[in-house]
């Protein structure tokens, strides 16, 4: 047994000799011109490694330096470099005959240079492309296979040659590819820290490899999106005013040329205008789309996006050459009022002070085209059935409250609220405004609000009856209907109704010479104003 206890431990005595002793009888560095000759070629880019080192334990060959070309036409700095780099090989063919074969590649914190043009075309397209020596078959990728390909805690950055907009980082970038070869399909991870914060993850497999452009290669995969800051990704551009937290989960698809996408989504503390605030509920979407990889521009299919019950539909083209342009139609039927009061404060609309709008149902039928920090929105709106409540109309007309039957309450109900609106940059107009007020009448009229929120309408009232009467006895009022002038000015916020008492003259009592003076009194009376004789 002692013997036996001896010799055993004689072995492990030798293995370790063996071990420690063999990388300083074989030196790697021999194949280091070999290792960079064969990578060069299968990328088409000029490699550079650092000094080799053999490990016998990990049966692998680390190199200190990793250095990739770019494409010459994009830049002249590294498109990859790396503090470490590790290629797995086969110890007995090393060994004995001191063949170099390649069983996995590991590069350690690479930093990483993608850069794109307008015209879509990128610095890793070369990637694997044919060289002058290759043959000019479409066909022709590098011989070059790897049972394993890892990439740890890498950094990379994405930028855009054709602009000056800020690059986006993706940190801790990790992939890992198994049997990757050029001419057949490979499954891979990856995962990656995302600009602005949160994480993505995509779960696949990709080839085989466009010969031509590597960006064009067959790819499905599976995409978790979590936390995306629309705003400090650096996807959207800031001056939209656009944000929100998105958590996705989708598919993914492409033949190389086209891209079909498809998942859900939910955006939370969402913001659509550079004036807007976080919205308190979030966001649901459903989505498919189309995207032409070459041409840079795609359609949204389906586009359903939910705010508790109330659903809206979007649907059209999209452009990503440069800037995102958009040019989609947005359908909603009778979305409640009451869900959709969440995307009041995102969008930046402001209610008069102390006011909230309560039941009742919107539908719109919206055109929204432009990039996305110039978005023009062009539409017939319609509210149904809604109350302003906590807005009474008879403290802003003071006269109404006193009129016979027409008593507005501390309340404004709104039975029907219909205009042709038209958002821009540079503010909102509604066009041909038309708003049925049970306690009041029919108001019509259109004007503008400003992007600080300025309020400039021309409006018209044509009383019901019973006011009708009641203002004939308090102003000689009546004829035409019971049609009075007036315009509302001030903002969103504290809106002041103002008679137009020029108006009143001159469309209604052209032959009241009489009494002027007193007219005029009772017309800015109705407005709860006493003009000075």
């Amino acid at each position: 047994m002692k013997r036996a206890l001896k010799i055993i431990g004689i072995i492990v005595v030798v293995l370790i000799v063996v071990v420690i002793a063999l990388p300083f009888f074989i030196d790697v560095n021999m194949f280091r011109p070999q290792i960079e000759a064969e990578l060069s070629t299968a990328l088409g880019r000029q490699v550079k490694i650092g000094n080799l080192k053999l490990s016998i334990l990990s049966g692998s060959v680390a190199a200190d330096d990793l250095s990739i070309a770019d494409d010459p036409a994009f830049s002249k700095q590294p498109f990859v470099r790396a503090k470490a780099f590790n290629v797995g090989v086969e110890l007995q063919p090393l060994i004995f005959s001191k063949q170099l074969r390649v069983t996995e590649l590991v590069i350690d914190r690479p930093q990483v240079a993608l850069l794109r043009t307008e015209a879509g075309k990128w610095n890793f397209s070369s990637i694997g492309g044919k060289t002058a020596e290759k043959p000019s078959s479409k066909s022709a990728n590098p011989d070059l296979s790897v049972g394993k390909l890892s990439v740890k805690n890498g950094t990379v950055t994405l930028d855009n040659v054709s602009n000056r907009a800020k690059p986006q980082v993706f940190q801790n970038v990790n992939i890992t590819v198994q049997n990757f070869s050029f001419t057949s399909r490979f499954p891979f991870n990856l995962s990656a820290g995302l600009p602005g914060g949160g994480t993505a993850k995509l779960d696949g497999s990709a080839g085989p490899m466009d010969s031509t452009d590597a960006s064009l290669t067959p790819l499905q995969a599976k995409i978790g999106v979590s936390q995306l800051n629309l705003a400090t990704s650096g996807f959207i551009e800031p001056a939209s005013g656009i944000g929100g937290l998105v958590d996705f989960n989708g598919t993914v698809s492409s033949n190389g040329h086209q891209a079909r996408s498809s998942g859900s989504a939910t955006v939370d503390k969402i913001k659509l205008s550079p004036k807007g605030f976080p919205a308190a509920k979030p966001v649901d979407l459903k989505f498919a789309t189309t995207y032409e990889l070459q041409k840079q521009d795609g359609q949204l299919t389906q586009g359903d996006v939910t705010i508790g019950k109330a659903l809206a539909r979007l649907t059209g083209a999209y452009q990503m050459a440069n800037a995102i342009v958009v040019k989609m139609s947005l359908n909603a039927s009778n979305m409640p009022v009451d869900d959709l009061t969440t995307m009041l404060a995102p969008l930046g609309v402001t209610l008069p002070s102390g006011s909230s709008l309560k039941g009742g149902a919107l539908s719109a039928n919206l055109t929204i085209v432009g990039p996305l920090d110039k978005l023009v929105i062009i539409g017939p709106v319609q509210l149904a059935n809604t109350t302003l409540a906590g807005f009474n109309l008879g403290s802003k007309m003071a006269a109404i409250s006193a009129l016979s039957g027409a008593k507005t309450g501390s309340d404004l109900v709104i039975q029907n609220l219909s205009t042709d609106a038209h958002v821009a940059p540079d503010g909102i107009s509604t066009q041909n405004l038309n708003l049925n007020l049970p306690a009041l009448g029919v108001v019509t009229g259109s004007g503008t609000i400003s992007p600080q929120n300025a309020l400039n309408y021309t409006m018209n009232a044509k009383l019901s009856g019973t006011t009708v009467i009641g203002l004939t006895q308090m102003a000689g009022l009546g004829n035409k209907g019971g049609t009075i002038p007036f315009f509302i000015r001030g903002t969103t916020a504290d809106p002041k109704f103002e008679p137009d008492v020029k108006g009143m003259l001159k469309g209604q009592f052209a032959g009241a010479k009489q009494n002027p003076s007193g007219l005029v009194q009772g017309i800015s009376g109705l407005f709860g104003k006493k003009k000075k004789p």
